[in-house]
């Protein structure tokens, strides 16, 4: 059977019959993992997908902000640099957010 196991240094989560040998992250030891109960378990596996688009959305609004930062080098027009500068801190907003809701998440163990 599949189970969880958390290690103790890194907090790295592996999914395995049992712990590995060594901490694919940080190198650990076998003895620094602590196997998550099934509340811990369905925590993390109920939120991957979520935890996956909130990444993505962060991902999605970085490459806003660079487009606008080209834009407003391009420095056609006034209006279009005030949209551009906009549209750059509102998506700042947005990937703030996501990354608020992930640290939410890894704080209640839905990482």
């Amino acid at each position: 059977m599949v189970k969880l196991f958390k290690c103790s240094v890194c907090r790295f989560v592996y999914e395995g019959e049992e712990s590995p040998d060594i901490c694919p992250k940080c190198g650990a030891p076998r003895e620094k993992f602590d196997e998550l109960t099934e509340e811990q378990a369905n925590k993390i596996y109920s939120s991957d997908r979520t935890n996956d688009i909130h990444m993505e959305i962060v991902q999605l609004a970085m490459r806003i902000i660079r487009l606008c930062e080209e834009g407003i080098e391009i420095d056609l027009d006034p209006p279009c640099v005030s949209l551009f500068n906009k549209a750059k801190k509102e998506a700042w907003i947005i990937k703030q957010r996501s990354k608020a809701e992930l640290e939410g998440h890894m704080t209640k163990g839905k990482f």
